[in-house]
């Protein structure tokens, strides 16, 4: 877990550059805390992504907080916005229940299909048996990128020729994964899809396929979100949640971006957890999310 934290502190360099560091400097120069450094605290939030209204909510709650401890010190206001960004990031996240089925929804161009099979790795290493599902059959080559996870997963991938129809991929998926009395299903979803309607009644389709199917499952729907894209990434979890029941979120690419603060934003509007995060194109690089790591290695 040690070296994860190390890549995770790394991934966030750019974060820290357009954040923590700007935190820093305000907290160096400030003779102490006013109605300037908030303002300014609130500015740096919504520089960094987490937007607007969470930025006012955080901020409003470590008012709260320094006026009750009659705090003047800005380091010692420092250390209270710490405790504020983590209790904000902190939502639980339900236990595992087996078997179950993940159904992995997102736009393309996220990662969708490379984290399903960083999934499927990562739940077979703690000794899961897994099958996969390639349910987007509208994009070119998915099934066979997806094959290729598949393989280094060493585990089972369940498809049909290319613009199928993704319930029925999803129904011979469930058989199969009843059949070997399989822990895991997980499902690639499409993601192109022209609008909302169509999002949501293809979603609809699917999840009663697996309610009629196979009762037995719980249904954990996580969405997939490309950190780079920022506001763009929170504005595509609203549609997906109004669309679909969204369980939690996977927030990939983190290493790319300065905009980690989306982190927080997604959390906080959406009141959805954060289940996982990706911080490098290497198969360890998905993790689960740890608020608590993730402030540490934010600071």
């Amino acid at each position: 877990m040690a070296g994860f934290f190390k890549r995770l502190v790394e991934g966030l360099t750019k974060t820290r550059g357009n954040f923590t560091d700007k935190v820093n400097d305000l907290v160096a120069a400030a003779p102490e805390v006013d109605d300037d450094f908030f303002d300014e605290l609130t500015d740096i939030l919504i520089l960094a992504d987490v937007g607007v209204r969470a930025a006012e909510e955080i901020i409003a709650s470590l008012r709260v907080r320094v006026t009750r401890e009659k705090v003047r010190d800005a380091n010692v206001a420092k250390d209270m916005f710490k405790q504020v960004l983590y209790e904000k990031m902190n939502i639980p996240r339900p236990a595992l229940q087996w078997p179950m089925v993940m159904l992995v929804v997102g736009v393309n161009g996220v990662g969708k299909t490379t984290t399903v099979g960083k999934l499927a790795l990562r739940f077979k290493e703690i000794g899961r048996s897994v099958v996969l599902a390639a349910a987007d059959t509208f994009r070119a080559a998915a099934d066979e990128q997806l094959a290729v996870w598949a393989k280094r997963a060493d585990v089972p991938v369940i498809m049909q020729s290319m613009g199928s129809d993704p319930a029925a991929v999803v129904f011979d998926a469930v058989q199969s994964a009843k059949a070997r009395n399989t822990d895991l299903l997980i499902v690639d979803t499409a993601g192109r899809l022209h609008n909302k309607k169509n999002l949501m009644d293809e979603l609809h389709k699917i999840r009663r396929v697996i309610d009629r199917e196979y009762p037995q499952a719980t249904v954990r729907s996580m969405l997939i979100i490309d950190a780079t894209t920022g506001q763009n990434g929170l504005a595509q979890a609203k549609m997906f949640k109004e669309a679909a029941e969204i369980n939690g979120i996977i927030l990939t690419k983190l290493d790319g971006t300065a905009k980690g603060g989306i982190a927080v934003a997604i959390q906080s509007e959406l009141n959805l957890p954060v289940w996982y995060i990706g911080v490098g194109e290497g198969i360890d690089d998905l993790q689960a999310f740890d608020a608590r790591e993730f402030v540490d290695a934010l600071f």
